[in-house]
């Protein structure tokens, strides 16, 4: 029981973040919308910055084996950056309340160190699965920058997408990033 009050409680957070579009929502509203009592809240948490850096890992937990599992299958270092990318554009990453949870995670690490550290293993992995890729097929200095490219790009949508009306899809977000990737291996095929 403890375990799906937790998931619960994880749930209502992204969906009130979600809604409210900021961390300005309460204990009491979360706990609310998971049907328990904010004392059983506090209980299963500790605080508001517990309960929104649990969800935060849950939405990185998901994102990690959308990677994973999209991994497994590619076969090439540029079919794997592809599944990272494609992973990053999945529809269960891109509900209108993961997107809103991303953009507050983003804000709260400028506040939370310990959001910042969360926020930095996101990075550093995201960083670690390309590169591993594009070592492969470019030298060092052209894959850190490919790498980096590809991350802003990524990181990037999710912020227009939660701020901005008039942006592509989520598939036309994808198909934008995998471009600039195609961009890339044009260049180095012709020189």
């Amino acid at each position: 029981m403890p375990i799906l009050r937790r998931q619960a409680l994880i749930s209502a957070t992204i969906a009130e973040i979600g809604e409210a579009g900021t961390l300005d929502v309460t204990v009491s509203q979360i706990a609310r919308r998971a049907g328990m009592s904010s004392a059983l809240a506090h209980h299963y948490f500790g605080s508001k910055d517990q309960i929104f850096l649990s969800a935060m890992r849950h939405v990185l937990e998901t994102f990690r084996l959308a990677v994973r599992a999209r991994l497994i299958v590619a076969k090439t270092p540029e079919a794997r950056i592809r599944a990272i990318i494609d992973a990053s554009f999945e529809s269960s990453q891109f509900e209108r309340e993961i997107v809103a949870a991303w953009l507050a995670f983003y804000v709260r690490a400028l506040q939370s160190g310990e959001t910042r550290r969360l926020l930095q293993v996101y990075s550093r992995r995201l960083h670690s699965n390309l590169m591993v890729n594009l070592r492969q097929l470019f030298d060092a200095d052209t894959a850190q920058l490919v790498a980096q490219g590809l991350a802003s790009m990524i990181d990037g949508f999710y912020i227009r997408h939660a701020l901005q009306d008039a942006v592509p899809d989520r598939e036309g977000s994808r198909d934008m990033v995998n471009d600039y990737l195609q961009l890339w291996l044009e260049r180095k095929r012709r020189s």
